[in-house]
C-alpha cells in the first residue's frame, strides 16, 4: 500500500507517452521517459528537416526553374536526409514505447523500494524529523546533499 501511494505520482503513463508520440518528430515522448540524449537527436533531425523545407520554399518563391534548381536540391537533401530516418524512428518507437514505460516504472519502483528499505533499516532516522528532509545517507536524494545533521 505504501509502495502504491509513493508510486502513483511518479509512475509514467503509457497513454500519455502515446499521446506525446503525436509530437514524436520533436522527441517529446523520449523527454517524458527520461531518454534525453535520443530525444535531443530527434529534435535536431526535425530542425534539419525543417531547415531543408524552408530552403526549398525560399529558393522556389519567385524564381524561374533554372535559378532555383541548386536550392531545391540542397533543400531536398536536407529534408529527406533528416525526415526519412526520423519517420522510421518514430514508427519504431510505436512498438518500443510499452517497453520503455515498463522499464521506467520498474526503475522508479526499485528506487522507492530502496528508499523504503533504508527507512526500515534506520528507524531512528525516521523518528527524527529533520524539517522534512531525509537524513544524510538516504538513498537517491533528488536534491543536493545537506550538511551533517546534529547528533542527539
Amino acid at each position: 500500500m505504501l509502495l502504491n501511494s509513493e508510486m502513483r505520482p511518479r509512475e509514467k503513463s503509457l497513454g500519455l507517452a502515446y499521446l506525446m508520440l503525436i509530437g514524436g518528430h520533436l522527441g517529446v515522448h523520449r523527454f517524458y521517459l527520461k531518454r534525453t540524449a535520443t530525444a535531443i537527436v530527434q529534435l535536431i533531425l526535425f530542425l534539419i528537416a525543417a531547415l531543408g523545407y524552408i530552403v526549398m520554399m525560399v529558393t522556389t518563391a519567385g524564381f524561374d526553374e533554372a535559378n532555383a534548381t541548386p536550392g531545391v536540391i540542397v533543400g531536398l537533401i536536407l529534408f529527406f536526409g533528416a525526415a526519412a530516418p526520423l519517420f522510421v524512428w518514430v514508427v519504431v518507437d510505436l512498438f518500443l514505447i510499452p517497453g520503455m514505460v515498463r522499464g521506467m516504472n520498474a526503475q522508479i519502483e526499485g528506487e522507492i523500494m530502496q528508499q523504503l528499505e533504508w527507512i526500515r533499516n534506520n528507524p531512528q532516522a525516521q523518528r527524527n524529523n529533520y524539517g522534512g528532509q531525509p537524513p544524510q545517507g538516504a538513498p537517491h536524494q533528488p536534491y543536493p546533499p545537506q550538511p551533517p545533521y546534529p547528533q542527539r
